[in-house]
């Protein structure tokens, strides 16, 4: 990865000689670039940012002032190893956001994929896995590790607690507490976070087919309306996915879920 040109990077920038950086970067005024940092074609770092830690960043990430991305984890337990954060491309990260680091506690590694969108405040904790394509609006949370699939949407002021899962296309209403894994496609709020359906809308909108959404509707009630225990509800949306493809979130969520899902 070619270094970028000095015009591209503001001369009040800090940027460490062994920081790797596209020639498109552009870097901003007194913005911090560390020694295991590597930044993708046409990535923006703008003013006062920070990047640090052994930290990779794809290809055009935007990443506004005050962000801090790399930091180092508020794990007690942190000595300073050199764990990772792995960026895909085309994420925008909103003023004063703040991305950790894994621990060797966990795989030593924090990732997250593209086209996801981080509004102001926004905080992803340590060993932390997002997919693609979600959203956390301001002040959002996530303790460590927690595994936030495809589509997810965190309102503003929500806190995930450490080594939940949010299924993808899953909603959290703002200001939500969660402290159990969300399932796939299901709406929540409240604090603590009670299940409220499912997200039919925000279905339609991404496409989904009116035949889709029913079978997505009755793996729902198999979960929460069905009276049968948890186990046999998984058993048959499993069963129920090898002939419905859009049930397949739902087997990828039961295969990291741990900790009980929210009622």
């Amino acid at each position: 990865m070619k270094r970028r040109k000095m015009t591209a990077i503001h001369a009040t920038a800090i940027v460490s000689p062994s920081a790797e950086l596209h020639e498109s970067v552009s870097v901003g005024p007194y913005a911090v670039i560390g020694d295991h940092v590597r930044i993708g074609e046409g990535s923006v770092i703008a003013a006062h940012a920070i990047i640090e830690g052994h930290t990779v960043l794809g290809c055009n990430n935007h990443v506004h002032a005050h962000a801090s991305i790399g930091c180092a984890p508020q794990d007690k337990k942190y000595r300073g190893e050199p764990t990772r954060l792995v960026i895909g491309d085309g994420n925008t990260f909103f003023q004063s956001v703040t991305v950790a680091v894994g621990t060797v506690q966990d795989e030593g590694l924090t990732s997250i994929g593209d086209d996801n969108w981080l509004m102001a405040y926004a905080h992803i904790g340590h060993d932390c896995h997002v997919g693609n394509h979600t959203i956390f609006a301001n002040s959002a949370t996530l303790g460590g590790h927690v595994h936030v699939q495809d589509y997810a949407i965190l309102g503003g002021l929500s806190a995930v607690h450490q080594f939940c899962v949010i299924g993808a296309h899953a909603m959290a209403g703002g200001g939500s507490i969660i402290v159990q894994d969300l399932p796939p496609f299901t709406i929540c709020e409240g604090n603590r976070a009670v299940a409220r359906g499912i997200n039919s809308e925000g279905l339609k909108r991404r496409g989904f087919s009116a035949e889709q959404i029913l079978a997505i509707k009755r793996a729902y009630k198999l979960l929460y309306r069905s009276g049968k225990s948890y186990e046999e509800a998984v058993a048959e949306i499993r069963l129920a996915a090898d002939t419905e493809p859009a049930l397949a979130a739902f087997t990828r969520f039961f295969a990291l879920s741990s900790r009980g899902i929210l009622r």
